[in-house]
């Protein structure tokens, strides 16, 4: 009886320490951009396409549209590139350690060309270890590394979209 009323105190205190403290469970970004309606200069087929409009119409400011006319800033891709890096060799000439680095360069401008943001580059950066004996779980490792690349691609991109202002810089 001590003890489960210990851990119940324990518990609170816990739980009114952290919520004193300011911490937050990472949730969904509520981006609040300075333009209400963009266009996405990518595929619809594409799957930084999806995430990215998922992203962005889960605020309740800004839509997509179809048609770059239409759209008060038009996000363009200038450059996306994947690239698979051997990183170590083991002795024997085996690979031992593979990096996966997406570089992405994009730019946020109206139709007539301005610019909301200067144009921009991320990089993004992931190792992993590499046995050869393991071949299937190192290649269902390798698209779940993919996958987490571009969630953060897409969280970067949000952040940065979300630093645009209301008026193009070239103005």
């Amino acid at each position: 009886m001590r003890k489960s009323l210990f851990l119940i105190a324990l518990t609170l205190t816990l739980a009114f320490s952290l919520s004193a403290c300011g911490f937050k469970l990472r949730g969904t970004f509520d981006a609040k951009f300075a333009f209400e309606t963009i266009y996405l200069a990518l595929s619809e087929t594409d799957e930084l396409h999806a995430a990215l409009k998922r992203a962005i119409e889960s605020g309740k400011t800004t839509r997509i549209v179809g048609d770059p006319k239409t759209a008060q800033a038009i996000f363009s891709v200038v450059s996306d590139s994947k690239q698979k890096n051997i990183l170590s060799l083991s002795g024997t000439g085996r690979v031992k350690e593979f990096q996966f680095v997406r570089t992405f360069s994009f730019r946020l401008h109206t139709a007539k060309g301005q610019n909301f943001l200067p144009p921009a580059t991320i990089v993004i950066r992931r190792d992993m270890n590499f046995d050869d004996t393991l071949v299937l779980a190192k290649e269902s490792e390798e698209a779940v590394l993919w996958r987490d690349i571009e969630s953060d691609l897409v969280g970067q991109l949000m952040r940065r979209l979300t630093k645009a202002k209301n008026q193009p810089l070239d103005e």
